[in-house]
């Protein structure tokens, strides 16, 4: 019997090693990982072609847009044109077209939310305690301390609240919450595909 293809979403602390625990579950699955390349699909899909990398950065993470935070594309030296929601909007769009492609992962943008209406998804949330995200803060993520990585998942969790009414990091939406801490990434990584085996078929 065939085994069965599932779309795995991958949401993460800061410090946690979640991109390179995606990048060796999209290794060992053989399947496409999708991060940042969704932020310029979607700058695509609206007609975005000369926002440098800073620029896109600010928009997609721009919250609440229709209030005083709204920031039209024409700010950036351009026509009038949507807001951060329509990047927002664009970004669940390449998603969920992704998606349809086939098997594949994502990090961050909000894919398990994207997604939530499809059965072949399985959406897992990586954490880790202060001490190993200290530890790797100062020697994989170039100095960076806790504070400034605290400060990075609170832009995250309010980018994340606010635009599909779900609380971050809250495991009653995640099929599986993973603390990267307790072993060594591979090893964790079969285990999650173990896991995925076990209660996907």
């Amino acid at each position: 019997m065939e085994e069965k293809k599932f779309i795995l979403t991958i949401s993460r602390r800061y410090g946690c090693g979640g991109r390179e625990l995606a990048n060796i579950l999209a290794e060992k699955l053989g399947v496409h990982l999708y991060d940042r390349q969704i932020v310029h699909l979607a700058a695509a899909k609206l007609g975005i072609n000369d926002l440098h990398e800073k620029e896109l950065f600010e928009l997609e993470n721009t919250v609440k847009p229709l209030a005083s935070r709204f920031i039209p594309f024409h700010s950036f030296g351009m026509a009038m044109g949507e807001s951060s929601q329509g990047m927002f909007m664009a970004e669940s769009n390449v998603v969920r077209k992704l998606a349809d492609d086939g098997p594949c992962i994502f990090l961050g943008r909000c894919a398990d939310y994207a997604l939530r209406k499809r059965d072949d998804v399985f959406s897992i949330f990586v954490c880790a305690d202060d001490d190993y995200r200290e530890e790797r803060g100062r020697t994989v993520y170039e100095g960076k301390t806790l504070k400034e990585m605290d400060r990075e998942d609170e832009k995250r969790a309010r980018y994340y609240d606010y635009y599909t009414g779900r609380k971050w990091g809250d495991g009653a939406h995640y099929d599986l919450v993973v603390n990267a801490g307790r072993a060594p990434l591979a090893q964790i990584a079969d285990g999650i595909i173990a896991y995925i085996r076990t209660v996907k078929g």
